[in-house]
């Protein structure tokens, strides 16, 4: 084996941007593990996990750390990071071949930019997030906080401090945002048009764009504002804003509402002040008799005078005996979350790490024999490690296992395309779906596989080549997240595909 760690002081790169270095350094023939990332004790903790020796380092410093099974490898990987981190474009301080370096406040950001600016987008880890939205707002942006694992009492004094400024604050864990045509985060590439959307929910909001887009109908602004936002600590706060901000934008003529599933008395109290507005608003708040995600797409284009069409999927046969589990591998926390609630419709129990109710937790080796949905996306399993968006080998393997399961009969899982996200899932997927079938089938089991596909028709991964690698791997693929789980349910119960 051989291994490198190193610090550059001083040079700061987003941790969004470091997600994809550490990545591809990954991805490298010969590499065993890589961590590229910013010195903060969170890292360096996962860096301890991963058996590095930490470094001396600090919150602003780059700490790169590679092992390999030769130093061949380890040169390539090495060549490999500066060549991304190059082509970044990002960073300060060391490394960066004489490049002037980067602002190192939002301050001075705002000082140097030649139009004045009007958002901020914070991508730092989470105990580091709050200082930064600070900042912003006192500079008179609003503020995007990508960044997770953020204490909630912090949310609620961002928000009410954008109150009192006047400004929106979306986030933490804001994940998905288009505003004025520019995608922020996990973004799918979307047309401008009528439909506004407020989303606490990120793949909620991906799924409504990409169900929209099917008909052709685009976007005016999406705003996420959290997947707290409508918890009864936060209250709805930054809902309410964006709601009033979308009403008064003479480009929207529809607003959607997406949530995952909300506290009561805030959904009730935000539903009251959407039917307050001039614009219509048409709520998604996902739950037990709402409607899916779906549905509230084919409302928005029936509402616009349009006729709806179902979105296109690709099928496959045979069908597995029934009797066996659902197992659901998510990276969309509200995509899990939809799916679970069509499920357990008929199926009962569907234990999770998100669970629909306290009683149906999973336990921290999130295994279960009976139905089961991982959302892979939550902050739990998020700390230290790429998003699965971005990284799926955590899901891969996990579908290795199902593949040996013989109390396994359907793998359930989601795909997000769009920027920031993987540029090629399904060359990685399709491969570990034929070897989990290929398992199931040397137990004389039929294993079924079925995706949803969360794409618009211009996303840079191509949907159509990513659906036809994956149901070549024989996968039954669909654009509607509903639609799939609806399938997968009629998989495992034995009644007639859809």
């Amino acid at each position: 084996m051989s291994t490198h760690v190193e610090v550059r002081k001083g040079a700061y790169y987003d941790s969004v941007t470091l997600m994809q270095v550490s990545r591809q350094v990954s991805d490298v023939d010969g590499v065993d593990a890589a961590q590229v990332a910013m010195g903060t004790e969170l890292n360096l903790d996962f860096l301890r996990g991963m058996g590095f020796e930490p470094p001396d380092s600090g919150p602003n410093d780059l700490v790169v750390a590679v092992r390999t099974t030769t130093q061949e490898g380890l040169t390539a990987a090495l060549e490999r990071l500066e060549t991304v981190l190059t082509s970044t474009g990002g960073g300060s301080g060391d490394g960066l071949g004489g490049r002037e370096p980067e602002p190192r406040t939002i301050g001075s950001a705002v000082r140097r930019s030649p139009e004045p600016p009007s958002l901020a987008l914070v991508s730092v880890p989470g105990p580091h997030a709050f200082t930064e939205a600070w900042s912003a707002l006192q500079a008179g942006l609003s503020v995007l906080v990508f960044s997770d694992n953020v204490p909630v009492e912090q949310e609620v004094a961002l928000k009410d401090e954008a109150a009192r400024l006047g400004l929106l604050v979306m986030g933490p864990d804001c994940g998905t945002a288009v505003v004025g045509g520019v995608g922020l985060g996990f973004a799918n590439q979307v047309r401008p048009g009528p439909v506004g959307i407020v989303a606490a929910s990120g793949t909620g909001a991906q799924q409504v764009m990409c169900m929209l887009d099917t008909r052709e109908v685009g976007v005016s602004h999406c705003l996420g504002v959290g997947g707290r936002d409508l918890s009864a600590a936060v209250a709805g706060r930054s809902t309410k804003a964006a709601l009033a901000l979308l009403d008064e934008d003479p480009a929207t003529e529809l607003i959607v509402l997406v949530s995952k599933p909300p506290n009561p008395a805030v959904a009730a109290d935000v539903t009251a002040y959407a039917e307050s507005l001039s614009t219509p608003v048409l709520i998604a708040l996902l739950g037990p008799g709402r409607d899916d995600l779906t549905t509230v797409a084919r409302r928005a284009v029936e509402h616009l005078g349009l006729e709806w069409t179902e979105p296109w999927y690709w099928d496959q046969q045979p069908a597995p005996a029934p009797g066996r589990s659902l197992r659901g591998l998510f990276a969309g926390g509200t995509l899990c979350d939809e799916a679970m609630l069509i499920a357990s419709e008929t199926l009962g129990e569907v234990r999770s790490n998100i669970p629909l109710r306290p009683e149906w937790a999973v336990g921290d080796d999130l295994r279960s024999p009976g139905h089961l949905m991982v959302d892979f996306g939550d902050d739990a399993l998020t700390q230290g490690r790429a998003h699965p968006m971005i990284d799926q080998r955590t899901r891969i393997d996990r579908m290795a296992a199902e593949g040996a399961d013989p109390t396994c009969s359907v793998l359930l899982l989601d795909v997000v395309l769009g920027h920031a996200a993987n540029p090629d899932p399904a060359a990685e997927l399709a491969p570990a779906i034929a070897a989990a079938r290929a398992r199931a089938a040397e137990d004389d089991r039929e294993l079924a596989v079925v995706v949803s596909l969360c794409a618009t028709h211009d996303d840079p991964q191509d949907p159509r080549r990513q659906a036809e690698l994956l149901h070549e791997a024989g996968a039954s693929v669909w654009l509607s997240n509903a639609a799939a789980a609806r399938h997968a349910v009629t998989l495992v119960t034995g009644g007639t595909p859809s």
